[in-house]
């Protein structure tokens, strides 16, 4: 385009600011705009007053697909050996694919370390809950330098892929089975009408001082039940050990590590950022609004360690 040479003080051409380049800055107030929560359209009504200029909601598409190289350098980037509890579990988000939507599943590592530190160690967009896709997503995060040096516990919601690919990569570390997915379980095979008198025996399992009285806590709910309910109580008997594994953390600790609740509230802030999307494009754009909410939720847990969940405590 041929502009006139203008004398100093002369005419602003509206024209062309319509056509400027945005500055890097710009750009990278899109970009923390959206990894703060807000969705493609809504970026654009904020930053409007600011630019002078409506921001569209392909640009704003335009501007997150930089971050691909950032989600890629977050799951290569090294991390500490000093996780003292692994907390497991995934889930799932609708993908388009070429056959049309399909859920795919997310599986996340939440780990709480020796200082009480916590942190979303990573995140991959899977098939299945199978072993080798668990197996694969602890194997890196070995390599990466999860030792398990100090690693005391493992908490998980009982999947049994998942439970075969520790054996192979942790093998040596106990594992606990999340009291609120066995309860779950157990409520289902119970009537009704006794779900709550039974359930409140099981709670008193878990709400036990210590391991030994927990177990006699157990054989009395048994004795109680075993004929009334048989298959609520086989299915508690099954994975009892794993259950009871938590008792040999600092009484301090037990309320967090004998569930999977902290990682579930870390899902409930993925669902709140992924609600206003029917569905994702393809796999890329899922990892970044994911992506987005990791960076949010560990950068609003730096330097508030959790109370009493120190090493020594």
């Amino acid at each position: 385009m041929r502009v006139p040479r203008g004398r100093p003080g002369g005419q602003e051409r509206q024209v062309f600011g319509c056509y400027q380049r945005r500055q890097a800055q710009v750009n990278a107030l899109i970009r923390e705009i959206f990894l703060a929560g807000i969705s493609t359209r809504r970026v654009g009504e904020v930053l409007e007053r600011l630019l002078g200029e409506r921001i569209s909601a392909q640009t704003v598409s335009r501007v997150a697909q930089q971050l691909d190289w950032e989600v890629q350098r977050f799951h290569q980037a090294p991390l500490a050996d000093d996780v003292l509890y692994l907390l497991l579990d995934g889930v799932s988000m609708r993908v388009k694919g070429a056959l049309g939507m399909k859920r795919r599943l997310v599986l996340y590592a939440y780990a709480i370390t020796v200082g009480g530190q916590r942190q979303l160690l990573d995140f991959r967009l899977g098939r299945t809950e199978s072993e080798a896709e668990w197996e694969a997503f602890l194997s890196q995060l070995r390599e990466r330098g999860l030792w398990g040096r100090h690693l005391r516990l493992v908490v998980t919601d009982g999947c049994h892929g998942l439970h075969a690919a520790l054996q192979t990569v942790y093998p040596y570390t106990p594992r606990q089975h999340c009291w609120v997915h066995k309860l779950r379980n157990v409520a289902a095979l119970l009537p009704r009408r006794v779900q709550k008198e039974c359930l409140a025996g099981v709670c008193s399992i878990y709400e036990a001082s210590t391991r030994r009285e927990a177990v006699q806590a157990y054989w009395a709910w048994t004795q109680r039940w075993r004929g009334e309910a048989p298959k609520a109580v086989a299915c508690l008997e099954r994975d009892l050990e794993e259950l009871l594994s938590f008792f040999s953390c600092p009484p301090a600790h037990h309320r967090k590590v004998r569930t999977t609740n902290a990682i579930e509230r870390a899902f409930r802030e993925v669902r709140r950022r992924t609600r206003p999307m029917s569905c994702f494009n393809n796999g890329q754009s899922c990892e970044r609004i994911i992506y987005a909410v990791v960076c949010y939720l560990n950068k609003s847990w730096e330097g508030r360690p959790l109370q009493q969940s120190t090493h020594n405590s």
